[in-house]
């Protein structure tokens, strides 16, 4: 083998090995910008920052729904409090 295919064969094995590099990169998620550098995630979408506020909200809901049903007291209370309204 002379030495000129020997250069052309190593720069295509470099080539190759950059392409699947970088195709297994963009299959794991790993972004890079141009110079190589690791770009980190763009964060939350507008919708998913939406939902997760919502599921906050349900959270609390839950939580003082919770709390009504467990104290017994309280929970007595209330329904006096919804049987003097339906009276009304």
């Amino acid at each position: 083998m002379s030495w000129p295919i020997a250069i052309v064969l190593i720069v295509m094995l470099v080539i190759g090995g950059g392409v699947l590099r970088s195709r297994y990169n963009a299959m794991s998620g790993h972004a890079t910008d141009a110079d190589g550098n690791p770009v980190g995630p763009a964060g939350p979408s507008p919708r998913e920052a939406e939902l997760e506020n919502e599921v906050e909200q349900m959270r609390e809901r839950i939580a003082v729904l919770e709390k009504i049903a467990t104290e017994d007291r309280e929970a007595k209370r209330i329904s006096r409090e919804i049987d003097e309204l339906r009276k009304d």
